[in-house]
């Protein structure tokens, strides 16, 4: 398939800006993979299309403030973490990126930073003279580009967020409310945690027209005994693993893959594509042309949910990240 297989006309207005309150308020689209069936809900019925026994797989990473600014001289440079790789080391974006080469000194107030490296993909390895906390305290919420609202960082958490390390939401989480997933407990369904760590990464644009010359940047992942366990458990008793969001997809699916329960994912899901644990899939809409859109056209099939998208634009449904969902049974 090629990228231009992929592109959809969106107005801006159905670009979310900010987030639906309370959160289980947002629009759900449901789609059955028979490529026929669509309805529309409100998040918090989800609940009417979870069975007991089902496992309900959620991405337990919490957004870090990873949006600074810095002074060189005169001019103030952005400056995005995005991985860190050792004490006092990370791996960052700058902006304007050519104000920033090797050997020059940003100044953050309290503390200083030493460009130390530019890689190949035009990141730039900072030493800091700052301890993580240090660092993050003067952080700003890493909200997308798209987004020209000022949202607070714990409204760009998901409720069950607990380990630091993303520089992106995992969005698909972001409709659910403590009161609803006890519902859903009560209702028999199991919960089960991994951790990936969504990196900038998984939203950069595709630039190759043959998408199998795409190449995603790695994301760090961990799946704990109890998940796989609780997997195990539930596909021998008939009942189904449903992924909140693209990167528990791909978390499940690395596994699949190469029976590692942590390490760096680079997997890329893109049509055809034989899911081998994931059976839902809960998702938010996704950009034009991006990896995530290829994913669940990969799960619901190709056709179908591009005519899905274009149900959702003459619906007026919220897109992105702070958008609405869709849940593909």
């Amino acid at each position: 398939m090629k990228l231009s297989d992929f592109d959809y006309q969106l107005p801006e207005e159905l670009i979310a800006q900010t987030p639906a309150e309370p959160r289980d308020t947002s629009r759900l689209m449901i789609l059955r993979r028979d490529g026929k069936t669509i309805e529309h809900r409100i998040f918090r019925q989800i609940v009417d299309y979870l069975n007991p026994g089902d496992l309900l797989v959620i991405n337990n990473t919490r957004v870090i403030p990873a949006r600074l600014f810095a002074k060189k001289n005169d001019s103030t440079i952005e400056v995005f973490l995005l991985q860190r790789i050792d004490t006092f080391l990370w791996n960052c974006m700058v902006k304007p990126g050519k104000k920033v080469k090797p050997g020059d000194v940003l100044s953050f107030g309290d503390f200083t930073a030493l460009c130390v490296d530019r890689t190949q993909e035009g990141t730039r390895i900072l030493k800091f003279d700052a301890t993580d906390d240090e660092i993050l305290s003067i952080g700003n919420a890493p909200l997308p580009p798209y987004v020209h609202s000022k949202i607070p960082l714990d409204r760009y958490q998901t409720v069950y967020a607990k380990v630091n390390g993303a520089v992106a939401a995992p969005t698909a989480g972001l409709h659910f409310t403590h009161e609803l997933m006890d519902r859903i407990r009560k209702q028999g369904v199991n919960i089960a945690e991994i951790t990936l760590h969504v990196g900038i990464g998984t939203f950069r644009p595709v630039k190759t027209e043959d998408i199998t010359q795409h190449r995603i940047h790695s994301e760090i992942y961990n799946i704990p005994t109890r998940t796989l366990n609780l997997i195990e458990d539930t596909k021998s008793s008939g009942g189904r693993v449903i992924a909140v969001g693209t990167t528990v997809v791909r978390t499940l699916e690395q596994y699949a893959l190469n029976g590692r329960t942590e390490g760096e994912t680079t997997l890329f899901i893109y049509p055809p594509y034989d899911f081998k644990i994931v059976d839902v899939l809960l998702t938010n809409f996704h950009l034009p042309k991006s990896t995530l859109l290829m994913l669940v056209a990969a799960f619901a099939g190709y056709e179908f949910t591009m005519h899905a998208y274009q149900e959702a634009i003459r619906q007026r449904y919220r897109f992105y990240s702070f958008g609405d969902a869709m849940l593909i049974l």
